[in-house]
């Protein structure tokens, strides 16, 4: 039995608060059940989230050759990233900061005991 299959994505242009909404749908979920859930959430930040549980599936066929129906979601969560901060000009010759936020998301998947 494999122990745990991770996959990390960086830097993802969306805000971890935003991300762990769809993050907290799939956790738990076996992979297969959690992909096709994913598919059709309509925020942006469930394609990012789909590659990377994808990606988990795909590195414990092929590097612990485990079957994808016997994966599960064991942890999920998204951190924060860099933040850019931007100048928006605002009145007076003041600027305003724009945040620009990024994620950093963690699957980690395990096989189902029998």
């Amino acid at each position: 039995m494999a122990e745990d299959i991770r996959a990390v994505a960086k830097n993802i242009p969306v805000s971890a608060q935003k991300a762990r909404l769809v993050v907290d749908m799939v956790r738990g979920k076996d992979v297969v059940e959690a992909l096709n859930v994913l598919k059709f959430v309509p925020n942006k930040s469930a394609k990012p989230v789909y590659k990377v549980v994808q990606s988990a599936m795909i590195n414990a066929e092929e590097n612990f050759g485990v079957s994808r129906n016997e994966l599960y979601v064991h942890k999920i969560f998204a951190d924060e990233g860099r933040t850019r901060k931007w100048r928006r000009f605002g009145a007076r010759g003041r600027w305003k900061p724009w945040l620009r936020r990024s994620a950093h998301i963690t699957v980690i998947l395990r096989e189902r005991e029998s």
